[in-house]
């Protein structure tokens, strides 16, 4: 069970689309529990269509019955040999199976396909080196071998592989290429981080690649991976993603440019192949609705 006070860029929103986008669900999924009676606004049941209002709380229970055979889809390998896999990952598919969530994920998947993943980790995450949001689109790595898995998971630790993310992000960042050096902490009661005293400690770099009216494209690089990072890095210097209002982004820019999500995507990974040693690099193109909404924004 969730509870989040209704976030102010929700504040008028139907009670499906702000559950869909806080809790990381299909919008039908969202109708399902409100209809369900899962849903409740300060402590009372709610049909999908109500509208929040400021101030109010939300609160979300999963129903506890056997989960459902998991959706599989059909999922593009940028790179793949016996000890690993790249895939381009697309929105609304989950790294794996967790609370909460009923819709399709990478691993899920790639086993559906017939891939052999290696079996270290918890069963629901084999082989899982990194993950991306749900909403978050881009290159994922998985291994596929037991010896590729160890080294993966090393060479994480170790920072030794770059993960190059492409962000869009309201306003215009002052400087223009810069470090946030912030620690991240999950805030009580909430399934929401924020930069914390006491946090881990988190740094993101980034540097602008074109600006438009009301909105900058950075390319962010991490030195740690934790969760939201970068959502919560570039919110609390006052820069939310595009399409993000669970951290501050403005809902009527995101409709103005058909985005049904954050603006984020994982656009390359390089690396040295963690079994020979070589050189690997891949890159991910920008998926049509982000590259719809830069259309809009060049054009505005």
């Amino acid at each position: 069970m969730r509870t989040e006070p209704v976030p102010p860029a929700l504040v008028g929103e139907r009670l499906d689309v702000a559950v869909s986008r806080l809790m990381g669900v299909s919008r039908s999924r969202a109708a399902e529990l409100a209809a369900a009676g899962l849903v409740r606004i300060d402590g009372a049941p709610a049909a999908k269509s109500a509208r929040l209002e400021a101030g109010q709380s939300l609160t979300v229970a999963e129903p506890q019955t056997a989960a459902a055979a998991e959706p599989v889809v059909s999922l593009e390998a940028v790179w793949e040999d016996q000890d690993l896999i790249v895939i381009d990952k697309p929105v609304g598919v989950a790294a794996h199976a967790g609370p909460g969530w009923s819709g399709p994920t990478v691993i899920g998947s790639l086993l559906a396909a017939g891939v052999t993943l290696a079996t270290g980790g918890p069963l629901e995450r084999r082989g899982v080196v990194q993950r991306l949001d749900v909403g978050t689109s881009g290159l994922m790595m998985v291994a596929k071998s037991e010896r590729a898995y160890s080294s993966l998971k090393q060479m994480f630790r170790d920072r030794a592989v770059r993960k190059t993310y492409h962000a869009l992000v309201q306003g215009l960042p002052d400087p223009l290429t810069g470090t946030i050096d912030a620690p991240i902490g999950r805030l009580p009661g909430a399934f929401k981080f924020a930069v914390v005293a006491g946090g881990k400690p988190s740094i993101t770099h980034y540097e602008l690649v074109e600006a438009f009216a009301g909105a900058s494209l950075l390319r962010v690089g991490l030195e740690t991976g934790r969760t939201h990072q970068i959502r919560v890095h570039l919110a609390a210097v006052g820069h939310p993603l595009v399409g993000d209002p669970f951290y501050g982004g403005d809902p009527k820019l995101a409709a103005r440019l058909g985005l049904e999500r954050q603006w984020l995507h994982a656009a390359a990974l390089e690396l040295d192949h963690p079994v020979t040693g070589l050189p690997l690099r891949c890159e991910s193109p920008h998926p049509p609705d982000l590259a719809a909404a830069l259309i809009a924004l060049r054009e505005s």
